[in-house]
């Protein structure tokens, strides 16, 4: 294996720090206390295809594999890991032309005959005639109906699909219909749905932002494949408003948002005129072998090992740190590399999740975010918030911060913590980068009369955010010290408070959509603006196909780089500064930063310059090679994410409802390694505490269904008592027949749970 090498001047940076530090003084067996950035040192990402990656794992020439399965259809060897994700659904499409299908009933009879009558070869798909799956982290409010919508089909007697023109369209349909129509009129497709194609419009780069709140929630996706296909305007209607009521957080608590979930669902498939049959999952392999394998691979329930979580994680055996990772995928690089519209096929979302840095990460086995760069310390979400009169608010159309005033309240106040550091072209974040995003919103999503400052995309998938915004603040900056062993690092922490409109019950949500981060410096960002406006470029492909202009790319197209190095050499001379940023940015600092991006470009060949953990070091047609940013005023350190590498889960095993509460016995998974090995061992909830130390208590989630089928209460609980958790329902339910429905959660792991019913009556008080 080739040996590649860091950077000089990082390699010095961690030899001074490693020979400062005194004996005994590394942990965790590492020789650093504080080594920045994540494992491998260098990242290849080389186009192979899948016939050719099964071998190259199997000799660890290939690390892992991303976004398919090489083995498909073949033994996988024994030193192979797999993991496995949310891939597609698997839908039938009812033709609303069709004259016998006008009618909803006909609709309903003629999926599930289709359904039905499936071939189903091992592997081809996984029968779940419901859009949220158990890689939604909101399956659970959902398991009742899921286990209807399975029980409606199976009991369907087989049925003769003559006289029903049904199409294949894709290699798992053609796997499932034994008998596609081929030519002429049609009554039913049945075609996979991929999930990234299906969430490409709300999940874009656009400068670590990655999407909204609930871009994991399985309602969502709901929404997102039935909506297109509903032709009743009434029950559109009636889903609008359902959804609309989820993204504004309009319930008053847990219990009502999942009844709203629920009935958003029913609306959108009620008219069946798309039904789900079930899904497919996504299975990815990587080499573990003992030596030169990998490990630590963290896997996203959605995105697999095309993720944030993968590249922060995974490392290979051979080296505490560092090593040469080589990753292997099927399709080149498609899409431009722009933060903004660009790098949005599956290599580009490989090289972004490396090469990007969002402010939080979506957790790899739930729909909640994980904190990364920023930090909220504090949320009020009390009622009418004031808004200092001095907090800013941009501009539609323009992104020019204007004061919002007196007199103005918002629903919620958020207190945020930046974590700045430096940028791939050593200037050093502010305040400015942090709020900028904001302002380039609020330019390219609105539409102004006269005005070219607009894309289509940058409106779609920044609405939520514009649309919440209603001011921020930047408090102060302070210095964050922090010590490790006998070294000293500062930290510059921009302090900005955020007020927004949202009325989420959950405060985690709000805080998503708000935010104040930037990946990407404000100069690359003004820099590529500049180029869309005059014409250089576009940053969406399909604006770039409606101006007739490139499709903006920020290293591999030779005239776009000769066009950008002409404008930085502009912008230099004369210290340039948007009207947008002047109130932050000073002409000296704009001054260094243009000279920054200059000196960068001549010396790296590209203006793609983030403060992501890893930079774009070298490309070709069929490789990718990214090499570790090790800054040590990044405090994101190696083995941050560790905790969501081993996934685990617990069971319950009982459930015992004893009047006003439920007693739930659980079993619980734990972790013993050996070597380089582990295994995962199932054992009873401890009783007490074990040696002194407090046993690790699962959440348990509970959510309790009516005689009626609506959600009666919901919430959590991690209570033990006796060895059993404790669900309190006490004053939550009138007298009736209920059934709760529960499942456990351990290391914030809900992907593939085991959902455990009891039915139990409340009595009337005497």
């Amino acid at each position: 294996m080739r040996r590649g090498r860091l950077g000089v001047d990082r390699l010095l940076a961690a030899l001074v720090v490693a020979a400062s530090l005194p004996a005994g003084g590394a942990r965790a067996g590492h020789e650093l206390p504080f080594y920045p950035g994540y494992y491998p040192q260098e990242i290849r990402v080389e186009t192979v295809a899948p016939s050719a990656a099964g071998p190259l794992l199997a000799k660890s020439a290939l690390h892992a594999y991303v976004g398919s399965d090489p083995f498909d259809g073949r033994k996988v060897p024994a030193n192979i890991g797999t993991s496995e994700s949310l891939a597609s659904y698997v839908v039938v499409t009812l033709n609303p032309a069709s004259p016998s299908l006008a009618d909803r009933g006909e609709r309903c009879e003629a999926a599930a005959r289709i359904i039905k009558a499936f071939a189903a070869p091992p592997g081809a798909y996984v029968f779940h005639p419901y859009p949220v799956t158990p890689y939604h982290a909101d399956y659970l409010q959902h398991a009742d109906l899921v286990e209807r919508a399975k029980k409606s089909v199976r009991d369907r007697p087989p049925k003769a699909l003559a006289g029903l023109r049904v199409r294949a369209r894709g290699a798992v349909a053609e796997k499932l219909v034994t008998s596609p129509a081929k030519d002429g009129g049609w009554d039913a497709v049945v075609e996979e749905v991929e999930l990234d194609a299906l969430l490409a419009a709300s999940r874009i780069t656009l400068d670590g932002w990655l999407g909204p709140p609930w871009l994991k929630e399985g309602w969502f996706h709901a929404w997102l494949l039935e909506a297109g296909a509903m032709a009743s305007e009434p029950a559109k209607r009636a889903a609008e408003e359902l959804y609309r009521r989820l993204v504004t957080g309009a319930a008053a608590g847990p219990a009502e948002a999942m009844e709203l979930e629920r009935k958003l669902v029913a609306a959108l498939t009620g008219g069946c005129e798309r039904v789900v049959a079930g899904h497919t999952v996504r299975r990815e392999r990587f080499s573990s072998e003992f030596s030169e394998g990998a490990e630590n691979a963290a896997s996203d329930s959605h995105a697999g090992f095309n993720s944030a979580i993968f590249v922060r994680t995974v490392k290979l055996k051979d080296f505490p740190w560092n090593g040469w990772l080589r990753l292997g995928i099927a399709a080149k690089p498609a899409a431009a590399w722009n933060p903004i519209g660009g790098l949005r096929d599956p290599a580009g979302r490989l090289i972004w999740a490396a090469v990007g840095d969002p402010a939080m990460l979506p957790a790899p086995g739930s729909a909640t975010w994980v904190a990364n760069r920023a930090t909220v310390t504090s949320v009020a979400v009390d009622g009418d918030v004031p808004v200092p009169e001095d907090a800013l608010i941009p501009e539609p159309g323009t992104g020019v911060p204007r004061e919002v005033g007196k007199g103005k309240t918002a629903r919620a106040r958020i207190t945020y913590r930046v974590a700045a550091s430096a940028f791939h072209d050593n200037t050093r974040m502010t305040a400015a980068d942090a709020v900028y995003p904001y302002l380039f919103a609020a330019r390219w999503g609105a539409k102004r009369p006269g005005g070219s400052d607009y894309d289509p995309l940058v409106d779609a998938a920044t609405v939520p955010a514009r649309e919440a915004l209603l001011g921020f603040k930047v408090l102060r900056v302070d210095s964050e010290v922090k010590k490790y062993s006998d070294l000293t690092f500062t930290y510059v922490v921009p302090v900005v408070e955020v007020y927004v409109r949202s009325l989420s019950r959950d405060p985690q949500q709000v805080a998503v959509e708000a935010a104040p981060w930037s990946t990407v410096p404000w100069h690359v960002l003004v820099l590529m603006e500049e180029a869309v406006r005059r014409g250089v470029g576009a940053f969406s492909a399909e604006e770039a196909k409606r101006r007739g202009v490139r499709w903006l790319d920020l290293a591999r197209d030779a005239k776009t780089k000769e066009a950008l190095t002409a404008l930085v050499d502009g912008f230099a001379r004369q210290a340039y500064v948007p009207e947008s940023l002047k109130r932050f940015v000073t002409a000296d600092e704009a001054e260094n930063r243009w000279a920054a991006l200059k000196q960068y470009a001549q010396r790296r060949g590209h203006f793609l310059v983030t403060n992501g953990p890893y930079q774009l070091s070298k490309w070709s047609d069929g490789a990718v090679t990214l090499e570790v940013f090790r800054d040590f005023t990044n405090p994101m350190g190696v083995g941050g994410f560790d905790r969501f590498a081993i996934p685990r889960r617990a069971y319950v095993s009982r459930i015992v409802p004893r009047g006003d509460r439920l007693e739930v016995s659980a079993e619980v998974e734990r972790v013993e390694k050996f070597l380089r090995e582990h295994r995962l061992v199932r054992e009873p909830l401890p009783s007490g505490p074990a040696g002194g130390d407090r046993p690790e208590i699962p959440v348990c989630r509970y959510v309790v269904i009516g005689a009626d089928g609506a959600v009666a209460a919901a919430g959590t609980a991690d209570e033990v008592q006796g060895g059993k958790l404790l669900v309190n329902l006490k004053g939550q339910l009138k007298p009736g027949a209920y059934t709760a429905l529960v499942s456990l959660v351990l290391g914030d792991n809900q992907v593939n749970p085991e959902v455990a019913t009891a039915q139990f009556r409340v009595d009337a008080a005497p």
